[in-house]
């Protein structure tokens, strides 16, 4: 291997800096804060750097980092217990909508009510909706992220819309998607 070889960034590690964008996003959705998003996502990348050998060539790298952000995600608040609902940052958040005025504060007391609602939702539930509804992963692709089958996807998006649903005061309203149990 020549000094070039050995100096020149690998296509893994490539790739990975062009998920960085879409990983901070499913992060946010997750932990509902941009810094705890930030820490998501730097613990997946050092976990898929150190392994990348685990990672299969030929699948989808987005899916391979979404699984192991989730299982993170999962193990820290398994570890802290149910604390209560994270914290969000609405003057960051209101930012990324772009907005000032009367808009931004309904919207920030919007997204709150929402964060909230997105944070007493079951695990499960909530990596599916970030998968489906932040990410625009297809069912099948999330469903392959998550290594359950479609219909598993289709029901957990289901029972989490109807509990967004009914937390938002919004019972009755179609939230979209098809589903049940």
């Amino acid at each position: 291997m020549g000094e070039r070889d050995r100096d020149s960034p690998s296509d893994f590690a490539r790739q990975l800096v062009a998920l960085l964008p879409r990983l901070r996003r499913f992060g946010a959705g997750l932990t509902g804060s941009l810094d705890a998003a930030d820490e998501l996502v730097q613990g997946a990348c050092e976990r898929a750097l150190r392994a990348p050998e685990r990672f299969t060539p030929g699948t989808r790298l987005d899916s391979w980092m979404f699984r192991i952000m989730q299982n993170i995600w999962i193990d820290q608040r398994r570890a802290r217990g149910r604390a209560g609902p994270t914290t969000s940052e609405p003057d960051a958040l209101a930012a990324l909508i772009g907005e000032d005025g009367r808009r931004v504060t309904e919207a920030s007391l919007t997204l709150e009510r929402v964060w909230a609602a997105m944070d007493a939702l079951s695990e499960d539930q909530r990596a599916v909706l970030v998968a489906v509804c932040v990410e625009g992963l297809s069912y099948a692709e999330a469903a392959e992220m998550l290594a359950v089958p479609p219909g598993t996807v289709m029901s957990r998006l289901f029972r989490a819309r109807q509990s967004l649903g009914a937390a938002l005061g919004l019972a009755g309203a179609k939230l979209g998607g098809e589903g049940g149990d």
